[in-house]
């Protein structure tokens, strides 16, 4: 009976139990480049653009939902996971013979709903590298908007299909993507009510696109958060007059 009682203390102070009673607000994590993954507060764990760069590390992360905003290979790398076939994937292109086309998306996958909206990975229509899709995830009563490799500003008509968002993971990095300039004008144009995540951006160990300054150039320093581990709590209840900006280290704690 005493060991018995033991084993029930220990779990209901397990890390286990812990993280269960605390998980009352979604959690976002970043992984480098445009890899995060989302945890609503039903435990639905959705991975965006999964990367296999060696110098981030191999990241130990389980997906019961995977979305693909385009076919670059380091935004596709699912063999990274570590529940390999036990996850759904939602591709938000797919291949028509030898074009690549929007897959246009309106889904419920458990406690979420997953919708897509058609852009591009350039400013020249997709003539030079093709297309991508922006992922619009509702949980948790909120809208988490993933631009994938945003090349181009918004037209008002791709704006109003986004729709309102709260926390938005953005490019600003350029070279392949909008650079930090263009990123401020996206955000004018879409207006995020909580949180701004920049990503795909050079990092110090990461040089292959510009790292986030020009961005952050004349950003309001109270608007600006940096965290020194790669996750973020996603409070339904803030509402700042202002988003805040937020930089995630890539190193999980």
């Amino acid at each position: 009976m005493r060991y018995i009682l033991a084993i029930l203390v220990l779990l209901m102070f397990s890390p286990i139990n812990s993280f269960a009673a605390d998980a009352t607000r979604p959690v976002l994590r970043w992984h480098g480049q445009s890899f995060f993954d989302l945890t609503t507060t039903k435990g639905t764990r959705i991975v965006f653009d999964p990367h296999a760069i060696d110098i981030y590390g191999r990241q130990s992360v389980p997906a019961d939902l995977v979305l693909i905003s385009h076919f670059h290979n380091d935004h596709t790398q699912v063999g990274v996971l570590s529940n390999p076939g036990k996850f759904k994937l939602l591709e938000g292109l797919k291949r028509a013979g030898n074009k690549v086309e929007w897959n246009l998306l309106d889904e419920k996958f458990r406690d979420v709903r997953v919708r897509t909206v058609g852009v591009y990975h350039d400013n020249a229509q997709g003539l030079e590298k093709g297309k991508n899709a922006v992922f619009i995830v509702e949980a948790d009563g909120l809208r988490f908007v993933h631009l994938g490799d945003l090349g181009h500003l918004l037209t008002k008509e791709q704006a109003k299909e986004i729709g309102p968002v709260d926390v938005l993971m953005i490019p600003v990095g350029g070279v392949y993507t909008i650079n930090g300039t263009d990123a401020k004008e996206v955000i004018a144009e879409i207006k995020p009510k909580k949180y701004i995540l920049p990503m795909h951006y050079g990092t110090k160990v990461f040089d292959d696109v510009l790292p986030p300054d020009e961005f952050l150039e004349d950003q309001k320093k109270e608007s600006v958060k940096r965290k020194d581990s790669n996750q973020l709590e996603i409070d339904p209840d803030f509402k700042p007059a202002e988003p805040e900006i937020v930089l995630l280290d890539w190193k999980q704690p």
